[in-house]
């Protein structure tokens, strides 16, 4: 839903960017999370952890978009920090890297989430269930402490004038 709702003011970014900004600062903790979650899993598959071996490796073209998905999230974060750090104190190229690193992140990321809409179901189906296990209320705690910290942080900036912030007013 974070994503969409960032999205939305891909649409009109020049008079949505103080939404924009505190949606990706809402998104740094749960995006982390996942990386963190899907890069643990990565290293105990690969260093012979029985379950993960047992579960086998993903599909070849998961394995293949994996890397580009988490080298264009990390660009498309670190550059968007940067803009509302900085503003355009070390130049607008950073405006092109910063819209370079989403066209490379939105095809990748549509063809990851895409890949894995079936098994997502699977899982959120049996997060939902009555009685979950500890091991998905653990996930889902996480998954809340995540959004919790993002809103918090979200927050937090409000009180810094980022630099940026003007070229969202029109100027």
């Amino acid at each position: 839903m974070l994503l969409a709702a960032i999205g939305v003011t891909v649409l009109s970014v020049r008079r949505l960017l103080p939404e924009h900004f505190v949606i990706g600062f809402i998104l740094i903790p749960p995006i982390a999370l996942k990386m963190a979650t899907t890069g643990y899993r990565f290293v105990s598959y690969y260093l012979g952890n029985k379950n993960y071996r047992l579960a086998g490796p993903p599909q070849l073209l998961m394995r293949l978009i994996a890397p580009i998905v988490v080298a264009s999230t990390v660009a498309l974060f670190i550059t968007g920090l940067e803009l509302w750090l900085f503003g355009l104190r070390f130049g607008a190229s950073w405006i092109e890297w910063h819209k370079l690193s989403f066209m490379i992140w939105l095809p990748a990321t549509a063809i990851h989430v895409l890949g894995h809409l079936r098994r997502t179901g699977e899982v959120a189906a049996g997060e939902l269930s009555v009685l979950p296990g500890r091991e998905a209320l653990t996930r889902r705690s996480l998954v809340i402490g995540s959004l919790i910290t993002g809103a918090v942080l979200a927050i937090a900036t409000l009180a810094y004038k980022s630099p940026f912030i003007f070229f969202g007013d029109g100027g």
